[in-house]
């Protein structure tokens, strides 16, 4: 079996266990999503959708936000860890949607990169779940599982990651994949303990479990 071959059984088999999956981060508006996506490195996506709720109820509007004072901003995030840095980050990025983007968020990707706090796996968010561009979201669960499964190699650089799975994922699947992984890690293929190959959906295909 080929990678390609792989990843395409792979992508079939998760749109079977996980039919619903999408982003874990709530969100009605594409800036919330900038928010949420940067205050969720080092912190679970359940804790960034409680702690966001104080910000979103004093700063409704991205530009109520890109107003705030910045040291207000890292009182209420800092349950998320970082606040410092977080809040900087989002002050600057609001400021700049303001200011450059009329207060939409681009819909281009380096567009995207050059917006303060923004990175790949959160530029390829927004792309993906916003605009339904092709994207792929290479975060802890993806960059974990696909070496598992033997879509990559013993590689773990994020970008080196996506730029592998771009080779053998079709444009249109990358998002719900990424998504699905994201579930499948929590649930199945976890960290912090042994993945229960045993009930896995993917035990024909994984090269883990000796395919």
């Amino acid at each position: 079996m080929t990678k390609k071959q792989r990843a395409l059984a792979i992508i079939e088999l998760l749109k079977n266990e996980y039919p619903d999956a999408d982003c874990t981060l709530d969100y009605d508006d594409a800036w919330k999503l900038l928010v949420s996506v940067r205050l969720a490195a080092q912190c679970t996506d359940a804790r960034v959708n409680i702690v966001v709720q104080e910000l979103y109820e004093k700063y409704p509007t991205s530009k109520d936000l890109a107003l705030a004072d910045v040291n207000d901003i890292e009182r209420i995030v800092k349950p998320c860890g970082l606040g410092h840095s977080k809040a900087r980050d989002i002050s600057a990025c609001m400021k700049m949607l303001q200011e450059k983007y009329d207060g939409n968020v681009p819909d281009d990707f380096d567009a995207l990169l050059s917006l303060p706090g923004v990175g790949r796996k959160s530029a390829n968010l927004i792309m993906g779940d916003v605009f339904g561009k092709p994207a792929i979201v290479t975060d802890t669960h993806c960059i974990r599982l696909v070496n598992r499964f033997g879509l990559v190699d013993n590689i773990k650089d994020p970008k080196k990651v996506e730029m592998a799975l771009w080779k053998l994922i079709p444009p249109e699947e990358g998002s719900d994949l990424c998504h699905r992984l994201v579930y499948h890690g929590r649930a199945v293929c976890t960290a912090r303990t042994n993945p229960d190959c045993a009930n896995c959906c993917l035990k024909e295909v994984c090269k883990k479990v000796g395919v």
